[in-house]
């Protein structure tokens, strides 16, 4: 066989295992389809509040849906609304409010039938808004959001998640500048069979 034979054959061999692999992985039909969630949580806003006062943590909620590839791996699409930012001296205050539209890749490692942690890795569309005494601003941005998590599943259809996640340099100049927003959270995921 010439060089150019041999390496196309390789190729195919090569693809055959990745389908296959990728077949076997694909577990039982229980294992993939379309799900919904809802997560409640607490986010902290990373921001230099000197030399004013301010109050960094709020009540963050999210509403999620996803597919579920395998038992390894999903996809998500995500609202959070992040909360806000109080901020206050002498005689004036202001906010800032926080959300993000995400798209995220789920990557989880089963424990067993019930129990997984899992990993998430995507990007953001924020939207952070300034009011008050200290003038008036808005401002959006797209940057990456990576988290880690466990969730329980109490059978097909219902699972509970607990998971940390940050989105990374949210807001801009007209919000005072960008921070990193924590987010620790409990959720549940209703998944459609």
């Amino acid at each position: 066989m010439s060089l150019k034979k041999t390496t196309i054959a390789a190729l195919l061999a090569a693809s055959g295992l990745v389908v296959s692999s990728a077949s076997m992985a694909q577990g039982k039909p229980a294992d993939t389809g379309f799900y919904i969630g809802a997560t409640l949580g607490q986010s902290d806003i990373d921001f230099d509040c000197s030399p004013l006062s301010c109050d960094t943590k709020d009540t963050a909620f999210r509403i999620l849906g996803g597919y579920q590839i395998n038992r390894n791996f999903a996809a998500e699409i995500g609202y959070h609304d992040l909360g806000k930012l109080k901020v206050s001296a002498p005689g004036a205050s202001g906010e800032v409010k926080a959300n993000a539209f995400e798209l995220v890749g789920l990557g989880a490692f089963p424990i067993n039938q019930q129990f997984s942690i899992y990993g998430k890795l995507g990007f953001y569309r924020g939207e952070a808004k300034l009011s008050g005494d200290f003038g008036d601003g808005k401002e959006t941005n797209t940057d990456l959001t990576y988290g880690v998590g466990v969730q329980y599943n109490f059978n097909r259809q219902l699972g509970v998640r607990g998971e940390w996640q940050r989105y990374s340099k949210l807001g801009g100049d007209d919000t005072g500048g960008d921070s990193d927003v924590d987010v620790l959270s409990i959720g549940v995921v209703f998944r459609f069979q």
